[in-house]
């Protein structure tokens, strides 16, 4: 209903200018974290788990033969073939994986082997059924003589003795140890360059 002067009278009320404290409080958005500083942390997670990621590389590769191989590389360690394999592991040096091994069927009963890389140019002596005790040896006419002990299991390698290029004659034998679990006698196996190697 208007009045007789025009005005309404039933005209809403003015709305509040200003909301009271708590609700001022109520409707202020969150704060936010600096985008810089997010980008930080990400930044400093993704480079904490790419050290993580290396360094367990770096530890699983470092305690495996292949891992040894890396090692003495970055060390300068001599690199085969020849004399600079003379005396050192065919294992750590990799000279393992061209290997050809000359091993009798009869009359063996420590299971002896000769094995012979071309592409390191040497030789070693492998038994793989002797005792704690038991001697292997690995001798190379006019050159070296290796010797290895089975510590515990049953079989063990020499380290590795130089033949050159060319022409060679090798020689392994199974020494059981005195007093010992082994029944065997000293023997031995020889092998050349012609050698059926398998």
């Amino acid at each position: 209903m208007t009045s007789s002067n025009g005005d309404d009278s039933t005209a809403p009320p003015e709305p509040d200018s200003q909301l009271s404290e708590p609700d001022a409080q109520l409707s202020e958005p969150e704060p936010q974290p600096p985008a810089g500083r997010w980008r930080r942390w990400h930044n400093s997670a993704t480079v904490l788990a790419c050290v993580v990621a290396v360094v367990s590389a770096v530890v699983a590769a470092v305690v495996t033969p292949l891992g040894d191989h890396i090692v003495n590389a970055f060390l300068h360690d001599p690199t085969c073939p020849g004399e600079a394999c003379d005396g050192k592991s065919p294992q750590s040096q990799g000279c393992y994986e061209d290997a050809r091994t000359f091993k009798p069927a009869v009359a063996n009963p420590a299971v002896l082997q000769l094995r012979y890389s071309k592409e390191c140019q040497a030789v070693w002596a492998r038994i793989e059924r002797g005792s704690p005790g038991d001697l292997v040896t690995a001798e190379v006419t006019g050159g070296a003589r290796r010797t290895a002990e089975i510590e515990y299991g049953d079989d063990q390698f020499t380290s590795m003795v130089r033949v050159g290029d060319g022409e060679f004659h090798a020689t392994a034998c199974a020494i059981p140890g005195a007093g010992g679990e082994s029944t065997y006698e000293r023997y031995c196996i020889h092998a050349t360059e012609a050698t059926a190697w398998r």
